[in-house]
């Protein structure tokens, strides 16, 4: 059964004058006073928003004993593996949506971590960097979960910040960090929670369990930052971080960008070499089906390279600036139209371009498609993302891989994004930790989108 029903039968003798259907998913608290059961739980308030309500019963003084003992096994199926009364760091990117990141805190955030008895401490960022320093100095022992109120540059901010204490190791699998979707880009939203409503977020954060995932370590010159999300190079980073100029058109900016592109068949030229894992679609495909039930929700510090300081992992496969890994395989670069490197599914509403990611396998999915195919065939590629298609195509090649370099050709200058973040249009080296960094998800097990397998629905 996946819902309450508040009647006289499920808490004996409370007598209440109508029967409410609640999923124990909604339901964030229930306590016993001297004379009622009260009940807070998430009131599915329009098609795509909750709002905090209460249910109270009387109790008769004979009941007290069993209705403390029904209302323990009603949070115990309420929270499942979840942790109760989380202790959540908050960070308010005040710029976020459009400067409304504030306002849904209050209004729609705020209010369910207080009815699920969370314990909140907000602080507002600033500046660009901010939460890096914030989460560099953090207490990881006073916090479960650090959410961060923005879109998906904070949560890059955060591990990155984490990254840099000595004992990076531990505070990345320890910590959960997620986002409450504020920003123009929530993907990261989407992934773990299927919704980018702030409410239905706040809600999942409350309800979510603790998910291992996969971090890689992106070296450019000798810098080292940590990637959760993507990289890109080619035409999804140039419609991403080349249309800020018509940001005007909304969404469709990236459609018109896109379309732009297309058209004249850009060509991205460089020099790509990986670590390649698992190169066929079908193998990726049941690795994908045996990743499912195999993956635990419980997070564990397994990341194979750690060192003995406890700080990042050592770099098993070197720095940029270093020699070009033996084991690393060429791939024709010459005619890149679009190098994509994700480690979740979804990049956007309706955009899965990683439909085969396991948030801790240990790989990155690795999309690469030539910028000199048809136009017809390019144009049913930019459909196929949406309908489900896109891994299936031919001309898209699709692989797993725990490390790459790429080496943009040319003097024209481009783009480079790491988490929708824009980097030096330069040579850089990424290689995956698995399972270093720590989040909360739904199901605790994979991304909320199409897989490459057909799963059976969980409750």
């Amino acid at each position: 059964m996946k819902t309450l029903r508040t009647s006289r039968h499920a808490a004996a003798a409370y007598y209440p004058q109508t029967t409410h259907v609640i999923p124990f998913f909604n339901v964030l608290w229930a306590e016993l006073s001297d004379y009622d059961i009260n009940i807070q739980y998430a009131r599915p308030a329009a098609r795509n928003h909750v709002r905090v309500a209460s249910i109270n019963y009387l109790v008769d003084k004979p009941h007290k004993g069993h209705a403390t003992s029904w209302l323990e096994r009603l949070l115990d199926r309420a929270y499942g593996e979840s942790q109760r009364r989380k202790r959540i760091k908050v960070l308010i990117n005040p710029f976020g949506g459009k400067g409304s990141a504030q306002k849904w805190f209050l209004r729609d955030i705020e209010p369910i971590f207080a009815a699920a008895k969370c314990e909140i401490d907000v602080e507002r960022t600033m500046y660009q960097g901010h939460a890096v320093e914030i989460a560099e100095k953090l207490d990881t022992s006073k916090y479960d979960v650090v959410a961060s109120c923005s879109g998906d540059g904070l949560p890059h901010e955060v591990f990155n910040g984490l990254g840099k204490k000595a004992d990076a190791a531990k505070a990345l699998s320890e910590v959960a960090v997620v986002q409450l979707p504020c920003g123009t880009g929530n993907a990261m939203s989407w992934n773990l929670f299927g919704t980018d409503s702030t409410s239905l977020a706040a809600l999942s954060v409350v309800k979510g369990i603790r998910t291992p995932l996969d971090l890689a370590s992106i070296t450019q010159g000798n810098k080292r930052t940590l990637s959760f999300l993507s990289q890109a190079f080619g035409i999804v980073a140039d419609v991403d971080l080349g249309t800020e100029h018509i940001r005007w058109m909304g969404s469709a900016r990236f459609t018109y960008g896109f379309l732009v592109r297309l058209l004249r068949k850009t060509v991205y030229p460089c020099e790509l070499a990986a670590k390649v894992e698992i190169s066929s679609k079908p193998e990726i495909r049941e690795h994908y089906r045996r990743g499912i039930p195999n993956h635990s929700p419980i997070v564990t510090s397994h990341h194979d390279n750690a060192t003995g300081s406890s700080g990042l992992p050592s770099l098993k496969y070197g720095e940029v600036n270093g020699r070009q890994p033996d084991d690393f395989t060429t791939i024709p670069g010459n005619k890149m139209g679009n190098f994509y490197a994700g480690n979740m599914a979804l990049m956007a509403p309706g955009a899965n371009f990683f439909p085969a990611t396991l948030p801790s396998d240990g790989y990155l999915d690795l999309v690469t498609v030539n910028g000199d195919i048809g136009r017809l065939a390019a144009i049913k590629s930019f459909l196929a993302v949406e309908n489900g298609n896109f891994f299936d195509m031919p001309h898209v090649d699709y692989r797993k891989i725990s490390g790459y370099r790429i080496k943009p050709l040319g003097t024209h200058g481009g783009y480079i994004a790491i988490d929708g973040e824009r980097i030096p249009f330069e040579e850089f080296q990424a290689e995956v930790h698995r399972g270093l960094g720590c989040t909360l998800s739904r199901r605790g097990k994979n991304y909320e989108a199409d897989g490459v397998v057909k799963l059976p629905t969980t409750s």
